[in-house]
């Protein structure tokens, strides 16, 4: 069909792709994704464990910048994960010629991109922090930290669209694996310098910036190397539309989808603000603590959608029906089991984040605990909500997915935090009562949504399809 060839490894795993039975393809490729979220979770609670052996002002101004370092990395996730999609499509219709183009011009964009975010932000760090209406006491505990963090997003902007290309092509095992590594090398440096130096929170994000820039050089050396379709090369790089376009325009919602809904989440990190600083910071451990579900749920999404859009890509629509309804029923199990393992051992977490080097913070363990018995309620829901997450980007409908988390938050969250505040007697617990309201509207929202849409789908023929990529597009294509 093309001028390229894909490798006969690669075109082995399309052929699975598009033949093997649902539950099979689902559990074999997206589990490792799985298990590579919830360690990245698991990387974020040693962080926040390390912060509070320093300092409980440590931990919640750690806790409130990951929000805003989580808003600036959207711009790389977004267009990695909307490159990822264009590249899926592209390879299950066996356009391997398309498919070089976009994986060389994906790269050479998330360098740009990474260029422009530094020059912006790491002049002004303080006053962007101000800007976003950071606690003083927060942005003096952390000011350092942000500056360390932004040159690891930049770092991370490569390694998300490395990241996001290999799972395309199914190799789920090595980023499972690279991330066992980053992560081995992010807490043997963390331990080191918190526990044996007795440094302060910058040399954590430091361990953060040395152990991302291992992805960036395995990427380095094995991306050149690499055999067919997927092997990068500066001469493949193009900006025409029919190369760039289609990735931009998937993309961007995506980027703006990310920005805007951490954004809404700095705002209530802000709000909660009102109840002490403290607050903000058992808000961003309880996060992390949900996070090893939902992560879970939300890698068995991130391998779904590439697999969607490859059978997509393939014209097997009725495919794309059946493995969401696999990955619905994986996702609802998967915050099952988690909500039962979390409400058990919720104490003896909240006792050791609540542990410093000086003293045990009674009261920041209240808080944690409190907050957290409410969100982890929405584990199901948000499972539901991943899962439909996934169908709607491997479709392309990425400016309904932005909607949707929009409304998650400036619908859902901070307008019912605004009323517990103004109208109730609650403290703290208000903040957890506002996650667990707003999880489960957002998850019964999706699912309404996507009902259409799933039976328009079910309407398609299965017949291969020159251009399936406009099926079903509309004004999300």
């Amino acid at each position: 069909m093309a001028s390229f060839a894909a490798s006969k490894k690669d075109e082995a795993f399309r052929q699975y792709a598009l033949t093997a039975s649902p539950m099979r393809l689902l559990l074999s490729i997206c589990t490792p994704l799985a298990l590579y979220q919830a360690l990245q979770s698991v990387f974020k609670i040693i962080d926040s464990l390390m912060a509070a052996h320093i300092s409980a002002n440590a931990a919640s101004a750690i806790a409130a910048i990951a929000q805003i370092t989580a808003m600036i990395s959207a711009i790389g996730t977004g267009l990695a994960s909307g490159g990822s999609i264009k590249v899926s499509e592209a390879y299950g219709r066996g356009d391997y010629e398309m498919v070089r183009r976009r994986v060389a011009t994906i790269y050479t964009v998330s360098v740009i991109a990474s260029a422009v975010v530094a020059a912006v932000l790491v002049p002004f760090a303080e006053g962007f922090l101000r800007l976003l209406n950071t606690p003083e006491e927060l942005i003096t505990e952390g000011a350092g930290y942000f500056r360390v963090e932004i040159v690891s997003l930049i770092v991370s902007f490569l390694g998300n669209v490395y990241i996001a290309i290999e799972k395309s092509r199914g190799h789920t095992r090595r980023i499972m694996f690279l991330n066992l590594a980053v992560i081995a090398i992010k807490l043997g440096l963390s331990a080191y310098f918190v526990y044996v130096l007795n440094a302060d929170s910058v040399m954590i994000a430091v361990a953060t910036l040395i152990s991302q820039s291992a992805v960036i050089l395995f990427a380095a050396v094995t991306m050149p190397r690499d055999e067919g379709a997927f092997r990068f090369s500066v001469r493949n790089v193009s900006f025409k539309r029919k190369v760039i376009l289609p990735v931009l325009d998937v993309s961007y919602p995506l980027a703006a989808e990310k920005v805007f809904f951490n954004y809404g989440k700095v705002q209530v990190n802000s709000m909660s603000g009102v109840y002490g600083g403290h607050t903000v910071g058992a808000l961003g451990i309880s996060n992390n603590i949900g996070g090893l579900t939902t992560s879970a749920q939300n890698g068995m999404a991130d391998g779904a959608t590439a697999l969607i859009s490859q059978n997509r890509g393939a014209g097997k629509y009725s495919r794309t029906v059946k493995l969401f309804n696999c990955l619905m029923l994986v996702n609802i199990i998967i915050g099952v089991v988690g909500l039962g393992i979390i409400w058990l051992i919720l104490p003896w977490m909240a006792d050791v984040f609540a542990s410093s080097r000086e003293t045990f913070d009674s009261e920041f363990r209240d808080m944690i605990i409190q907050i957290h018995r409410y969100e982890m309620l929405g584990y199901i829901a948000l499972g539901m909500n991943s899962a439909a997450n996934a169908l709607l980007l491997g479709y392309g409908h990425t400016k309904i997915a932005f909607i949707i988390n929009v409304v998650r938050v400036f619908v859902y969250r901070i307008p019912i935090l605004w009323f517990l505040q103004h109208f109730t007697d609650m403290r703290y617990e208000a903040v957890g009562v506002t996650m667990f309201v707003s999880n489960l509207l957002i998850g019964i929202t999706s699912v309404i949504i996507v009902i259409p849409i799933l039976r328009k789908i079910r309407k398609l023929p299965d017949t291969p399809d020159p251009e399936p990529s406009e099926a079903l597009a509309g004004e999300d294509g």
